[in-house]
């Protein structure tokens, strides 16, 4: 349970990646979190293969692997006899159902948030984005020349940048704790 204390979310979102237009998740990312081998985790799926089924987990191709790798210019990623396998955010809630530890399942909770805070700051983008549309939309109606109203244009821009640094900016939380008086 050790490591799930050590997993933040920074580090989760930083293990996603955007594969065939889906959000996804090494198989040995997510088995270095689990805290078990990436055989260990491929032989658990592979034994419940029906829980799998393509829009959950798929094994990327070469050149998808090759592309991967090239991102990340780390060299973390050691050899490989096989293409690894990824999940996608279904898949990794399937997972918890295979791996059956403590540590899975609270690796999976942590996960699952991310996920969800993912969705939400995507749909909070899509709603400042339709309101600029409107906006926008407004000052062409009212016959006013957006050039004149860049100033202005720039300052609404800065602005809504301030609102989505906040919205995404983790809030400070209380440590828990016993208080050391002095």
């Amino acid at each position: 349970m050790a490591k799930e204390l050590t997993l933040n979310d920074e580090k989760v979102i930083s293990k996603i990646y955007l594969l065939r237009g889906q959000k996804v998740m090494l198989d040995s990312d997510l088995a270095e979190m689990y805290g078990v081998e990436t055989r260990v985790l491929n032989q658990s799926v592979n034994r419940n293969a029906d829980r799998f089924p393509e829009d959950f987990m798929f094994r990327l191709t070469e050149q998808e692997w090759t592309n991967l790798k090239s991102q990340n210019v780390t060299s973390s990623w050691g050899g490989r006899r096989k293409l690894p396998n990824v999940f996608t955010e279904h898949g990794v809630l399937m997972l918890s159902s295979v791996l059956n530890s403590e540590q899975a399942i609270a690796v999976n909770i942590r996960i699952m948030r991310v996920f969800t805070k993912l969705r939400e700051s995507l749909l909070t983008n899509q709603d400042i984005l339709l309101k600029l549309e409107q906006l926008d939309k407004n000052l062409i109606n009212m016959g006013h020349d957006v050039k004149m109203h860049d100033g202005e244009i720039e300052t609404i821009f800065e602005l809504i940048k301030e609102i989505m640094e906040e919205k995404i900016r983790p809030r400070p939380r209380n440590p828990i704790g016993f208080k050391i008086i002095r």
